[in-house]
């Protein structure tokens, strides 16, 4: 693999990782301090982060002390250090690169942004000159992806725009956090520290991404605050044909009695009760008796019944953000913690590369997943579908499916199982094993037929009102039957699988088959008729899952995944960065985790913060501003924005807003501020 004219060094990101480079490449290495070596190859490790930005006052001793006089500080060139923890792995790693004897150098750092970012912050400060370097980039760390890898490995430079992408997120993330720190602390830091009687001036620690998300948490819990409950009425009614009795619900529809009426909170129902109940007296009903039921002797009629067959697809393969969100809900895992399963599976061989946005496949993995498919043969779990899919040959159109789309991958295709590995399964925890069989089964269930159902409606008037019904049977399973875990109850299946619907009504076969007989015309009698009383419900807290899916989308908790895939590119953040995003706002106390729900909400700082930056930088909150930095810095991965055009939109940035908050007089709406939010957090 390696040239025979000199030594070729690879380097990994972790030990681990070069272990298994090792392995794959089979040549007879030597352990060593910090590295291995032979005759062929010497294979060393970078342990995360070796190299990081230097702080202010190592450009200059009077940028230690915080002071309006050094801000905005915009450095023209930047400075970087060695983290003094990794020394002594650097110097290895730096005397390495600088080997005489090594001519090829191949960066196996993470395939992505960050793992770019750390290979090439260790090449600059070790000064690397005249060596031929390759970048190999992978899916999944099994030995024939390992191989491909090292085989198909381009010239570093193709990585150039990728590298450039990797700096300027990490100056902007340092620009504006140094810059917007400062300058709110000095403003408002002491208004703060007074405010709560805290001992030390509290940090207003401010982030690109962070500050967003924190904004988002904030506004929710205020809207939840402020929400009014709206009571409504509904008018249910029981019709009966035979034996057979059908429960159908009023609506205004064109010719109705109430058709557009002030009176009506929705087309289903009342704004007041007594409302309601006028429409019962009009429907010919009398009581209520102690049910809470009104009779009526008027006769009905079924006009209309339709009949239609509907179909349901397997849902798009697992992402990083769709696996947090899913293990969020199902496990009430964090979605850090949901990362470190992830990570694992990945260097157990057993998933491929974890922190990914693309929910498909590409053409070239679609072609050989027979492969994958083969292996999962030996998986106890999903054993027969494997077999099943393999048989039936169901995986010979993939690449013409929905779940196959180049266009939509970026760095990475989705998690899936490589089919290899499983005798790791036994040294991970019970959750990841459960996390691997989740991701097992939405691999597999794209190869089956949709699931399908056979749904009626029925249209029922009542003295010149209608009434809807609506009842559904599942005529096929499909692929739904793969979806179903090994270790889910039948309740927690339902609560996955089950889409909810108060209108419909799931029935048996038989029943749905007598109702659709029933003609059209035919008259029905009226069991009785009844008020049900509703409200409406406040929106939702995000849960630690929900959020790094609102995230992921730019602030918009979107469910249906469709629409998801149509604005894919424009969230905040990343799917590396989401979860310590939120990981670093619960540390520093402005948000407060409750680890048996998941639930997110805001702590008293989180939301002083909150007005303070809304007072000051307000832009920051703005999540659809937020994400189309995500996406500037996109644009200069692939080429369509320059470095220079996107430096000089974040220096502006910076300068513009760091000078304007050294203006600001607004200590009075900020003390109302505090003073609103101290009401909800007062001690018992």
């Amino acid at each position: 693999m390696a040239d025979t004219t000199g030594k070729a060094l690879f380097i990994a990101e972790k030990p681990s990782v070069a272990k298994e480079f090792a392995k794959a490449l089979k040549y007879n290495m030597k352990n060593n301090d910090g590295y291995m070596e032979s005759n062929e190859a010497v294979i060393t490790w970078c342990v995360g982060h070796l190299v990081t930005m230097s702080y202010p006052e190592v450009y200059n001793d009077a940028l230690k002390a915080w002071n309006f006089n050094t801000l905005p500080f915009i450095p023209d060139e930047y400075l970087y250090e060695v983290i003094e923890s990794s020394k002594k792995q650097f110097n290895i790693v730096s005397g390495l690169l600088n080997r005489k004897d090594i001519e090829t150098i191949y960066v196996c750092t993470d395939s992505g942004r960050e793992g770019e970012y750390i290979y090439r912050l260790v090449e600059r400060l070790a000064k690397v000159e005249g060596k031929q370097r390759r970048r190999v980039w992978i899916d999944s760390q099994t030995e024939e992806e390992i191989l491909r890898g090292i085989r198909e490995a381009k010239d570093l430079s193709a990585y150039d725009d990728l590298s450039d992408a990797a700096y300027l997120r990490a100056q902007e993330d340092y620009l504006m956090g140094i810059n917007f720190s400062r300058v709110l602390t000095l403003k408002y830091g002491r208004a703060l520290q007074n405010y709560l009687r805290a001992e030390k001036r509290p940090v207003v620690a401010v982030g690109r991404v962070m500050t967003c998300v924190l904004g988002m948490v904030v506004i929710r819990e205020r809207e939840i605050r402020s929400f009014n409950k709206t009571p409504f009425y509904r008018v249910p009614g029981v019709f009966c044909l035979e034996d057979k009795k059908i429960n159908a619900e009023w609506k205004s529809v064109e010719g109705s009695r109430y058709f557009n009426s002030p009176l009506l909170y929705n087309e289903k129902g009342f704004k007041k009760k007594e409302d309601a109940e006028k429409l019962i007296t009009e429907l010919g009903g009398q009581g209520p008796d102690e049910n809470g039921s009104y009779s009526t002797d008027k006769k009905a009629q079924l006009l209309k019944s339709e009949k239609k067959t509907e179909k349901k697809n397997a849902p798009l393969l697992y992402n990083l953000a769709e696996l947090q969100n899913t293990c969020s809900k199902m496990f009430k895992i964090s979605p850090d913690e949901t990362l470190q399963i992830a990570q694992e599976l990945y260097e157990k061989k057993l998933t491929t590369y974890p922190r990914t946005d693309a929910r498909v496949l590409s053409t070239p993995v679609a072609k050989v997943i027979d492969h994958n498919i083969k292996g999962l043969c030996s998986y106890p779990q999903c054993a027969g579908y494997a077999k099943d899919v393999l048989d039936k040959g169901l995986y010979k159109d993939l690449a013409k499916s929905r779940y196959v789309n180049d266009k939509q991958i970026t760095d990475h295709y989705a998690i899936i199982p490589t089919g290899q590995g499983f005798g790791a399964l036994n040294s991970v925890s019970p959750t990841a094993a459960k996390v691997f069989e989740l991701i097992v089964r939405r691999f597999l269930a794209i190869f089956y037929p949709p699931q399908t159902f056979l749904k009626l409606g029925m249209e029922i008037l009542l003295e010149g009102e209608h009434f809807f019904a609506s009842f559904k049977v599942q005529q096929s399973a499909g692929w739904y039957a793969v979806s179903r875990c090994s270790f889910q109850t039948d309740k927690a299946k339902e609560e996955k699988n089950e889409e909810k619907d108060e209108e419909e009504v799931v029935v048996d076969p038989a029943f749905l088959e007598l109702l659709s007989k029933i003609k059209k015309g035919v008259e029905m009698d009226c069991a009785g008729l009844s008020i049900k009383e509703g409200e409406t419900k406040p929106p939702s807290r995000y849960n630690s899952g929900s959020m790094i899916l609102a995230m992921e989308n730019a602030g918009q908790l979107i469910e249906d995944e469709e629409l998801r895939a149509q604005i894919k590119g424009s969230g905040i953040g990343t799917s590396a960065t989401r979860a310590g995003i939120l990981e670093k706002l619960v540390t520093k106390k402005y948000l407060a985790l409750n680890k048996k729900t998941q639930i997110i909400s805001p702590t008293q700082l989180g939301e002083m913060i909150f007005d303070v930056v809304r007072y000051s930088i307000g832009s920051l909150l703005n999540p659809k501003l937020t994400a189309s930095w995500e996406l500037g810095l996109s644009g200069v991965a692939d080429g369509s924005v320059s470095t220079e055009e996107y430096r000089k939109k974040l220096n502006g940035f910076v300068t513009k807003h760091t000078e304007n908050v050294k203006q600001l007089e607004n200590a009075g709406e900020l003390r109302k501020c505090f003073d609103y939010a101290a009401a909800y957090y007062k001690k018992k």
